[in-house]
């Protein structure tokens, strides 16, 4: 059987290539946003027994690898920023890489627990079932899971969930694809047909909607979250059929190599995938994981109390859990008056704008929200699953 565990050693030369990328949101103070969940659980305190931050143990659970320079990615960079902040050895974390829902996931967990694991992060969302079963048969640790939703229902003080809202970055690189593209249709390669993947579609679309009122756009499910080849096809399709900019919600650049050797325009996401197509990537939405697992770590060892359900959030100054890449600086790329027009919207964000306020309609015509009526999330997993007007699903 293949070995999975593999045990964390920070290799240099990807710290460094990930501290080249521009943009980057600098490591937070650990101190959560006022908007960052539910309230704080009642797990005894992790400093009881001497738990320090020089001796606490970390397992990641991840569905990927870090070589998708995408999602995965984005994950171990949050890890490496935390570590460094909080002081953390490299001894003292380990990752499972390449890890998916099934056995293989029950595996990893049982073999962080049994490594000693004092906190278990699992990354993605299949993950969600298996660490709630851990969490019930070991009291004893905590596990995190990200973009789940299940922690609020299951009442348990060892189980917690975390995401970003993912959706005002979406939002906003809605708007670049908005303002550049020139036939008003864009397209879309969504990995699953799951509410964190329409919800972020759905933002991105309705920013595109909000500079440009004749875009429609068409998406193609995968139903896996990273197949670069898959991924590839499916930008082509959309590209066949008229979209001259490609959004995404999957793990790889591999789109925006096809954008940009059909000489239209793509926007990235987790990553700033500007540098795989620099002729075609208008922006990224980007997470910085670091923000959530700094202060998770240090809340653990220094008073156990970590929030049941979080959801971060932007920030002024781009230091929040999600925030956008640098624009495109190559001429010709990103339309005139862009930065502008993202500029206006982010403000308006942060200062309390609800990007999912009515009047809005589903692709039939039916009224999902009244004017002026809001949709919240309840966790910290987006919810959202209906396919707007102007959204044309491709089967």
């Amino acid at each position: 059987m293949k070995k999975r565990l593999i045990v964390l050693i920070v290799v240099l030369s990807l710290l460094l290539a990930a501290c080249a990328q521009p943009q980057q949101a600098p490591a937070p103070a650990p101190t959560p946003p006022a908007d960052g969940g539910a309230a704080a659980d009642t797990a005894p305190p992790a400093g009881e027994g001497g738990l320090t931050f020089g001796n606490i143990r970390l397992a990641f659970v991840h569905v990927g690898d870090p070589a998708d320079m995408g999602y995965t990615y984005r994950q171990h960079r949050g890890t490496t920023d935390m570590m460094l902040e909080l002081g953390i050895h490299p001894d003292q974390v380990l990752n499972f890489f390449n890890i998916p829902p099934g056995g293989a996931a029950d595996t990893a967990i049982l073999e962080a627990i049994e490594w000693g694991a004092d906190m278990v992060f699992a990354t993605s969302f299949g993950h969600g079932p298996h660490m709630l079963e851990a969490a019930r048969a070991h009291p004893d640790v905590n596990f995190f899971h990200a973009t789940g939703d299940l922690a609020l229902d299951a009442g348990l003080p060892n189980f917690h969930n975390y995401f970003g809202n993912m959706s005002q970055a979406r939002y906003l690189s809605g708007i670049a694809a908005g303002l550049r593209t020139e036939t008003n249709v864009l397209g879309f390669v969504a990995a699953h047909p799951f509410a964190e993947v329409i919800t972020g579609f759905t933002a991105f679309y309705k920013g595109a909607l909000s500079v440009n009122p004749d875009v429609t756009m068409y998406v193609m499910f995968m139903n896996a979250w990273n197949n670069p080849a898959l991924e590839a096809q499916i930008a082509q399709a959309l590209i066949d059929r008229g979209a001259d900019v490609i959004g995404q919600h999957a793990d790889s650049p591999s789109a925006q190599g096809v954008a940009q050797n059909n000489g239209v325009w793509s926007v990235g996401y987790n990553a700033n995938m500007i540098p795989a197509a620099p002729g075609a990537v208008l922006v990224s939405p980007m997470f910085d994981w670091s923000y959530y697992l700094t202060y998770a770590v240090y809340e653990f060892v220094t008073n156990g109390n970590v929030r049941t359900d979080f959801l971060g959030s932007m920030e002024p100054g781009g230091q929040g859990m999600v925030f956008l890449s640098a624009l495109n600086p190559n001429e010709g790329v990103v339309a005139e008056g862009t930065a502008e027009a993202i500029a206006a919207a982010e403000g308006a964000i942060i200062a309390g704008r609800n990007i999912f306020t009515g009047p809005i309609y589903d692709n039939e015509g039916n009224q999902i929200l009244a004017e002026g009526e809001e949709w919240t999330e309840r966790q910290s997993a987006p919810s959202w699953s209906y396919i707007v007007q102007g959204i044309t699903v491709i089967e």
